[in-house]
């Protein structure tokens, strides 16, 4: 084997190119494989092959980039994937009344959010036409409070309103108000009704239901809100109607 490649000099410059590529470690276990196989003058003749190749082809450091990078996501998402397949219930059942669309969709786009959130906010039209546009997804809205102790307060009272069925109109009347304040919370809490000697009272369940969605997104690798789940895709970032519609479509097609 070794003969081979020491008598075609464009086969051993590939495999030192392959070599150098993928890194030391796959260099390591082709001399363990072969022990003696390159001498220190055949490693800097390789050496030079190599640095030659890459500097008249440095497109290939971007296409090996591109690659590392798809894997590394691939990874994410299959680890993702997995805390989801693990924790269906706390993932994808809302709390209450944190849902909209069809209550028995055949598809569920789960919405990690913070009322503090930019994106989140400019999302809302897109979710709306989502849904208006496929009567059989559903979407649920998951509190994820990271932004500030603002969005931590809102989060608490948005789950209470959940809890009392109200959360739609909390929702939207907090939207609507500006800036999270504790005045805005109050406002839109009154805005849609609240109890709130009912909610004071439901605030440990809603404490532990802001945790658990902490941890979960902490385990899927969530990175920024919004996020997403839909399906076996999870997603940390805005996305245009036309992309949640594609994901909605794939989701699907794999029932």
């Amino acid at each position: 084997m070794t003969d081979r490649f020491s008598k075609n000099p464009l086969a051993l410059a590939a495999l030192a190119l392959v070599a150098a590529l993928i890194g030391a470690g796959a260099f390591w276990l082709f001399q363990r494989a072969v022990p003696g196989a390159l001498a220190d003058t055949d490693r800097a003749r390789v050496g030079r092959v190599v640095h030659e190749y890459i500097l008249d082809h440095p497109e290939i450091l971007l296409e090996a980039q591109q690659r590392l990078q798809e894997r590394q996501v691939a990874a994410q998402q299959s680890e993702a994937l997995k805390v989801v397949a693990a924790n269906k219930r706390a993932i994808l059942e809302p709390i209450g009344s944190a849902w909209a669309g069809n209550p028995q969709g055949d598809v569920t786009v789960v919405e990690y959010f913070d009322y503090n959130c930019g994106y989140c906010r400019a999302s809302l039209p897109t979710i709306d036409a989502l849904i208006a546009g496929d009567p059989k997804v559903k979407v649920v809205f998951r509190e994820w409070p990271i932004l500030s102790d603002e969005s931590i307060a809102a989060a608490r009272v948005s789950l209470a309103a959940a809890d009392q069925g109200k959360f739609k109109t909390f929702h939207d009347a907090l939207y609507k108000a500006g800036p999270v304040t504790g005045e805005t919370i109050s406002a839109a809490a009154k805005a849609a009704g609240i109890d709130m000697a009912r909610a004071n009272a439901f605030a440990p369940q809603a404490q532990a239901e802001i945790a658990s969605n902490m941890d979960l997104a902490r385990k899927m690798g969530l990175s920024g809100t919004p996020s997403w789940v839909i399906g076996d895709r999870v997603v940390s970032t805005a996305l245009p109607l036309e992309e949640l519609q594609k994901a909605v479509a794939a989701a699907r097609a794999k029932l």
